[in-house]
């Protein structure tokens, strides 16, 4: 494993196990696998593990595993304060203390606002003591470092880097979004408050391996050396010194593996003009297909009308980057063939997906887009077909 030294006093692995999607047994987060691919990732260097309260199971699933095997001190822990949930003063120490009994643990070394948005919802959390509280821990070991993460635009991420001196900061960063979201100009304002940075969607959430355009594909497969898709991604993110720890959401041993050889055998300034120019072909080949930014997070549910807006925004962009047969396939199983529809035209415009949206995608109009793309006569006669086949079945 390589690993850099942002802070002058943490050796952070490059890599960074993203725990939001641990492989599941049905519903319940599988903790045999979990645990195998934990131990494993320790064993092969990885330290930094990055949890939040709102991953459901996954604090409580990370502090169990480290119970179990003694293996705390081997790791940094970093988990987010749900500042959203936040309706007075005493809520801060409530959901705190929940997390380190989850954790089962006395302190936490990455501490992080979770998508704090910008100067203003900052500004709250000051008059609700966010200062004297962070202060506090900080002196007393409970907690070691103190930072964001952020999704938005480049602007407002620069004013929450001099709002606070943070410890670092946590960015959805890869190379499509070179210059959307904090990107690259915020990357370097970062580096230069000698703040380390945190990067997440590394791989859009899975949209820069999986579904990629023919184009991009043949790009891909034509370029020397030969790597994956995921490598490509990977590697142009450790190439640049500014970036401290890529996390990447590893639900299978495959995976883990994959991503702990990248990552072993990456250093930065090792891509030259003619990896860059691989790049640069690819995001065109991408945008030129891609209709919805979305990556698939899932911040904008649960959708009060039951649509399933990921999902519906993923078979969306399939029907444009591959195949609409295959897409309007998915969409009629994803959305109508369940026991509660979540077809994009229930939308009732309501908004309250946009106020959580990370992507600041304007939803209610894309799935407006989605309904005349799907929603057509055939697909109400489907619909209509699917509805009487399953009328009156009975419940078990």
């Amino acid at each position: 494993m390589n690993y850099r030294n942002p802070n002058q006093t943490d050796s952070l692995s490059i890599l960074g196990f993203g725990c939001l999607r641990f492989p599941k047994k049905g519903k319940a987060i599988d903790m045999e696998e979990t645990e195998r691919e934990i131990l494993y990732a320790i064993e092969h260097g990885i330290n930094y593990f990055d949890t939040a309260y709102i991953y459901s199971g996954s604090e409580e699933a990370l502090g169990t595993i480290f119970q179990k095997h003694n293996c705390r001190e081997k790791v940094m822990i970093a988990t987010k304060l749900p500042h959203y949930l936040i309706k007075k003063s005493g809520d801060i120490d409530r959901f705190f203390d929940e997390q380190l009994k989850r954790l089962k643990t006395n302190y936490i070394d990455y501490y992080l606002m979770h998508m704090l948005p910008d100067v203003n919802v900052w500004n709250r959390l000051i008059e609700l003591g966010i200062l004297d509280w962070l202060e506090s821990k900080k002196q007393a070991g409970i907690i070691k470092r103190i930072g964001f993460s952020y999704h938005g635009n480049t602007t407002a991420f620069q004013e929450l880097l001099d709002a606070y001196p943070w410890d670092f900061c946590q960015i959805q960063y890869n190379y499509m979004d070179e210059h959307s979201q904090a990107g690259v100009a915020g990357l370097k304002k970062a580096a230069s408050k000698n703040i380390p940075v945190i990067i997440m969607e590394p791989l859009r959430g899975g949209r820069l391996v999986n579904n990629l355009p023919k184009k991009a594909l043949d790009l891909f497969a034509k370029a020397d050396p030969k790597r994956s898709p995921a490598e490509w991604a990977l590697r142009w993110l450790w190439n640049q010194a500014e970036v401290s720890v890529v996390l990447s959401g590893m639900n299978s041993m495959e995976m883990l593996k994959e991503n702990i050889r990248i990552a072993s055998s990456s250093s930065v300034g090792e891509l030259g003009e003619k990896e860059m120019h691989l790049y640069d072909q690819v995001k065109k080949a991408l945008n030129d297909k891609i209709k919805v930014p979305c990556t698939g997070c899932g911040y904008c549910l649960p959708c009060p009308k039951g649509v399933d807006i990921p999902g519906v925004f993923r078979c969306y962009n399939v029907s444009y980057a591959e195949s609409y047969k295959k897409a309007f396939k998915e969409y009629i199983m994803c959305t109508t063939m369940r026991d509660k529809k979540s077809n994009a035209s229930l939308c009732v415009q309501c908004g309250k997906c946009e106020t959580h949206c990370p992507q600041t995608i304007e939803i209610r109009k894309q799935l407006k887009n989605v309904t005349r793309r799907f929603e057509h006569p055939v697909y109400k006669v489907v619909s209509a077909v699917i509805k009487k086949r399953f009328q009156g079945k009975p419940k078990k």
